[in-house]
């Protein structure tokens, strides 16, 4: 898409100033403000409703700032390489003197690190002397964002300026991998975990509902639409909207379709804004039918599932 160079420079403007923007990314849309900054860090928490104890993703252009921040292993430079910019994050060591907000944090000592692919982001990134934090642009435990639009209909004026950049491309957030000691998955997001265990040349494990919240996207309540969601259904309720993987070939109003032919990728872009179109088309509940557990079609049920308990 076109860069807009004096609407980044609006948001630059409004960050720089300690606000918060929302941002484009590859992902969803994100609540931006300056990571640096506490006060910036708390109108992010405010704005979303966000629990304190649910540490933001800190976005950065490259690795190099990064250095300032976090101590950088083998296994970082290894994915960084093949995969960044992209939908992956990485949970790194903080180091003790970093400028990074204890806020931003949750007072821990790691950081969760992503190198957005947007190039409307980028841009900005690139423009900025900071990092800046920035989780979904949604209200906390609700569906992510993945057009201004949505970002509009969770907000209404309460932020400051919304950067835009279309629809994102991935439609569901980054796979979160802690690189700590033994590599693990700590969210299984739009980065198929079998790319990553193909750069690093092993099986990764995947704690995905740890006991305790170790990183963003952990919540065991999280992605709803607002309404009951019923998972893996052959029977439909009167009245209930029913969200198919592919579509069909009897066509009725209460059906919503993720792909034309049952695509995993194509799925996963569209199921926040499809589950954000039944909400708005009034139902009261929805019925899913079997997903695919495989690939990404796993993120898909994860997120289903979190939305589910509601």
């Amino acid at each position: 898409m076109k860069i807009n160079l004096s609407n980044i420079k609006k948001a630059k403007n409004f960050l720089n100033k300690g606000e918060c923007v929302a941002i484009p990314t590859e992902t969803v849309y994100g609540l931006a403000g300056n990571a640096y900054s506490d006060e910036a860090c708390k109108k992010i928490f405010k704005l979303k409703k966000r629990p304190r104890n649910n540490p933001l993703i800190v976005h950065y252009y490259d690795f190099k700032k990064v250095k300032e921040d976090c101590y950088l292993n083998d296994s970082f430079f290894k994915l960084y390489k093949k995969l960044c910019p992209g939908p992956l994050t990485f949970i790194l060591d903080l180091k003790v003197k970093s400028k990074i907000s204890k806020i931003a944090t949750s007072k821990k000592n790691t950081l969760a690190v992503r190198f957005p692919k947007h190039l409307v982001t980028r841009n900005l990134l690139k423009e900025l002397k900071f990092p800046i934090a920035a989780p979904s642009a949604n209200i906390s435990s609700r569906v992510s964002a993945v057009t201004s639009d949505d970002v509009k209909d969770d907000f209404g004026k309460k932020i400051k300026y919304i950067l835009e950049g279309g629809k994102s491309t991935v439609g569901v957030e980054s796979t979160i991998i802690d690189l700590r000691k033994k590599p693990k998955i700590l969210r299984l997001g739009g980065l198929d975990v079998i790319n990553i265990q193909k750069i690093l040349g092993k099986k990764i494990s995947i704690n995905n509902n740890p006991s305790k919240i170790s990183s963003p996207g952990q919540l065991k309540i999280h992605y709803s639409p607002g309404i009951p969601i019923r998972l893996n259904l052959k029977k439909i309720r009167k009245n209930e909207a029913c969200l198919f993987i592919r579509k069909k070939k009897i066509n009725r109003s209460n059906y919503y379709f993720l792909s034309k032919k049952g695509n995993l990728r194509e799925a996963a872009k569209n199921l926040y804004s499809t589950l954000r179109k039944i909400k708005k088309d009034k139902y009261k509940s929805i019925a899913v039918s079997k997903i695919p557990n495989k690939g990404l079609g796993k993120t898909i049920n994860d997120r289903l599932l979190r939305a589910s308990k509601f």
